[in-house]
């Protein structure tokens, strides 16, 4: 399997985690493990789902049987609703696991900012100290309810991830949580197509200069300011088309130019 190296990121931890990564929001079934099976082909490691997701098993088929070795993969997944109290995010954790496969998890993160966060948080600490999660974190947290929730964390979240894409950049609070030590992930990188992101005028200039897609250049964007991507695709072409965007780099004047796409606000309605 000779895919494409993906560049790494260090997390607050002392653990690794690629910069490029792909969500298997919707796959299911087959199509799930095919599309996973393929995307460790071309050199995927990082793999990220949610128990809202309903598709750790196919996830974890899917790494159980790709012949790579448990330690060169890094799984992702979410705690969601269900598991908002200190017992029921023990119990969900578990049920992870044991969906998943593995001994252990990479990151696990709170799916959103729930009333009930710190106390899920405790019963992740303590499955984190024991070893069975190398790093916790959170997700779709913005600035506000980001700073106040590390305000009384033992361990800082080592990931927020959250709605990151050239039209809503995240800049502010990717420099507040730089600060703390807690590093970006951007879900839905592509906007998913809103604001035609595929047919940006100043994208598609962009990607002329270095002959890529609008898509690689948005995907681009994400990765030389050290966020973590993570776009969906199940298809094989677009897999291959997303990971390779590690052979060439954005100059000053390019990363600008996309800088100014910023509206600042969200396309999904999270905030």
């Amino acid at each position: 399997m000779n895919g494409t190296k993906i560049e790494m990121v260090t997390l607050n931890n002392g653990v690794k985690m690629p910069l490029l990564g792909m969500g298997i929001y919707q796959l299911h079934g087959k199509a799930c493990e095919h599309a996973v099976q393929e995307a460790i082909k071309l050199g995927y490691r990082l793999f990220d789902t949610a128990q809202m997701y309903g598709n750790e098993k196919e996830l974890g088929n899917a790494l159980k049987s790709c012949g790579i070795p448990r330690e060169e993969l890094f799984v992702t997944t979410k705690l969601y609703s269900p598991s908002t109290s200190y017992t029921l995010a023990k119990t969900a954790i578990e049920k992870s696991l044991e969906a998943l496969q593995t001994e252990y998890i990479d990151l696990l993160l709170i799916h959103e900012p729930y009333r009930t966060a710190k106390e899920m948080y405790q019963a992740m600490k303590e499955a984190y100290k024991e070893g069975r999660i190398r790093a916790i974190g959170i997700s779709n947290f913005n600035c506000t309810r980001y700073l106040d929730f590390i305000h009384s964390c033992e361990i800082i979240p080592a990931v927020n991830q959250v709605e990151a894409h050239v039209f809503f950049q995240q800049t502010d609070l990717q420099e507040v949580m730089k600060q703390h030590g807690t590093h970006m992930e951007a879900w839905s990188p592509f906007a998913a197509g809103k604001n035609n992101f595929f047919t940006n005028p100043i994208l598609l200039t962009i990607g002329k200069k270095y002959g890529k897609t609008a898509a690689q250049i948005g995907l681009k964007f994400l990765i030389q300011r050290g966020i973590t991507a993570i776009p969906k695709s199940g298809y094989k072409d677009r897999l291959k088309e997303n990971i390779d965007i590690f052979d060439f780099v954005l100059s000053d004047e390019d990363m600008a130019a996309i800088y100014m796409l910023d509206k600042g606000k969200t396309l999904f309605g999270w905030y």
